[in-house]
């Protein structure tokens, strides 16, 4: 099965904050580079040596290691581009309340999922835990780390410097009110109300 890319549901001038030239780099060179990578090495597998699969060093190894690392890049860039493009200010209804039960307040879920991102090298991810029942904010430094298996994620905040260097330089924190400023929370609704 081959992966295609996904369109962008807004247009790519529509973000307050975040630029024209930002997303289309963003979307179209950056991630649809995962999506590409993701079927170059599906389309690798089969042909592989299996026998030879060794844990210091592979074909096998080097190509599974990597399989992860596109996939979850792929993912992760297309539920950021899901949740953006909305009006920003804060969510309602269940998703509101669930946030509430679980953080406290809205606030204090955006200055955990900032501080996430502050720290992270990668990404903020915030994501729904069937085994607790409960909402948490993951920081993740690289594609393929630090995401919580069995958890459902439901936003995800880009800090890669890509997602905002041609916008904000080095500053982090700007970008990060831009997010939130263009969340779309009725897409984050969705996402909790599918689990």
């Amino acid at each position: 099965m081959a992966f295609d890319v996904k369109d962008l549901l807004w247009a790519k001038d529509a973000l307050r904050g975040i630029s024209e030239n930002t997303v289309e780099t963003h979307h179209d060179k950056l991630y649809a580079g995962y999506v590409n990578k993701r079927n170059e090495i599906d389309s690798l597998l089969p042909g592989v040596d299996r026998s030879a699969a060794n844990q210091a060093y592979s074909a096998y190894r080097a190509l599974k290691l990597e399989e992860t690392f596109s996939a979850d890049g792929a993912i992760l860039h297309e539920l950021y581009f899901d949740v953006l493009g909305g009006p920003g200010g804060a969510p309602t209804g269940s998703l509101a309340d669930k946030i509430n039960a679980d953080f406290g307040s809205f606030e204090a879920f955006v200055e955990d999922l900032t501080a996430c991102g502050m720290a992270a090298r990668g990404w903020a991810v915030t994501a729904y835990d069937p085994s607790d029942g409960k909402l948490h904010n993951f920081l993740c430094d690289v594609h393929n780390q630090g995401g919580v298996w069995g958890t459902v994620p439901l936003m995800a905040l880009d800090t890669y410097e890509h997602a905002y260097f041609m916008d904000y330089g080095s500053d982090r924190p700007a970008y990060i009110q831009a997010f939130f400023d263009n969340v779309n929370w009725a897409k984050v609704q969705e996402n909790l109300d599918s689990v």
